[in-house]
């Protein structure tokens, strides 16, 4: 009875926390993303920053830092990845409690142009996850990436374009320890947005992300950074 008594008040909790979600609360999100091919190699790196918040400002969701080492092999046109991230997530409302999370990932970028204009590019990744208070996690995802010039047929400096894009993730395990659990699907995140093209390195986004759950859904703005260096 004890055990039972237990296990109903870890889930009770576990639900909870997602339950606090107010989902008519747009968050922010403000990212910088980092790419770099060393001279005359197949090999560089790249990464992102990125700051969540829950409702904008005050209310952090997560502060992600991530890198990782590139391959390209030689007229593939597919660029590999072995990276880490490092996450601090925290709850959504006026509690300051955080959470902590290692990550190792593997990803692959098949980049493709259709048409004159239609630049996609699909995204594999693969995440072995270390989550604070839980057992090993591996989770899978892919994204589908779509930008379209508008002003230009190419994206090329002063180039404004739509940016769009969706994402799945599907966790690799459901039992997440002390006999908690999750579903299967994780969550999907469809984007729209307007990008601008600075110059040959760097290019700015702005746009707006739906994120849906088993347990809640939720609206994101978006500000990001994509710098070629």
């Amino acid at each position: 009875m004890k055990l039972r008594l237990l296990f109903l008040s870890i889930v009770c909790s576990f639900n909870g926390l997602f339950a606090q979600v107010d989902d008519s609360k747009t968050g922010a999100w403000f990212m910088y993303f980092y790419n770099h091919q060393f001279k005359n190699s197949q090999w560089g790196i790249q990464g992102d920053l990125q700051y969540r918040d829950w409702q904008g400002v005050n209310d952090m969701e997560q502060l992600m830092l991530r890198s990782g080492v590139t391959f390209t092999p030689k007229d593939s046109g597919v660029m590999f990845t072995l990276g880490y991230a490092n996450i601090t997530s925290g709850q959504f409302g006026d509690s300051d409690d955080t959470s902590g999370e290692n990550r190792i990932y593997q990803e692959a970028l098949i980049p493709q142009k259709l048409g004159s204009r239609f630049y996609v590019t699909h995204r594999f990744r693969y995440e072995q996850r270390f989550v604070e208070n839980q057992d090993f996690r591996t989770r899978y995802r892919y994204n589908i990436f779509l930008n379209v010039p508008l002003n230009k047929k190419e994206l090329a400096p002063k180039a404004i374009y739509a940016a769009l894009y969706n994402e799945l993730f599907i966790n690799g395990e459901t039992a997440i320890g002390d006999e908690r659990s999750v579903e299967l699907f994780d969550r999907n995140r469809t984007y729209l947005g307007l990008g601008y093209v600075l110059n040959p390195t760097i290019r700015f986004q702005l746009g707006w992300m739906n994120q849906k759950t088993d347990n809640w859904g939720k609206g994101q703005w978006q500000i990001s950074i994509h710098h070629n260096f």
